[in-house]
C-alpha cells in the first residue's frame, strides 16, 4: 500500500501494452512475442483504457510507466491495475 505522503501521479506519462493472444492467451510463439503499444499517455489515461477492456482479457495487458511508491511498478499487471483504480478516488 501506498503511505499517504506519496501520492500517485496520475499525470505521469504511461502506456498501455497488450500481448500477442490466441484463444484469450498469451502467444508465446507469435512473430514478435512482445507485448505491443496500444496507448501513449498518462497514467491516468492508459487506466481509464484498461477499465475498458473485458474483464476476461485483461490479464493480457500491462501498464508501463515509472516507478511511483510501493504499489505503482514500472511494469503493472492486471490485478494491480484494477486496485489502483479503485484506490484512484481516495489517493
Amino acid at each position: 500500500m501506498p503511505s499517504n505522503d506519496t501520492p500517485i501521479d496520475f499525470s505521469a506519462p504511461a502506456v498501455l501494452r497488450k500481448w500477442p493472444s490466441k484463444n484469450n492467451e498469451r502467444n508465446a510463439p507469435a512473430l514478435w512475442p512482445v507485448p505491443y503499444l496500444l496507448v501513449d499517455g498518462s497514467l491516468h489515461e492508459c487506466i481509464q483504457r484498461f477499465l475498458e477492456i473485458p474483464v476476461k482479457q485483461q490479464h493480457l495487458y500491462e501498464i508501463h510507466t515509472a516507478p511511483q511508491g510501493g504499489l505503482v511498478t514500472a511494469v503493472m499487471q492486471a490485478e494491480v491495475i484494477v486496485e489502483i483504480a479503485r484506490l484512484r478516488e481516495y489517493l
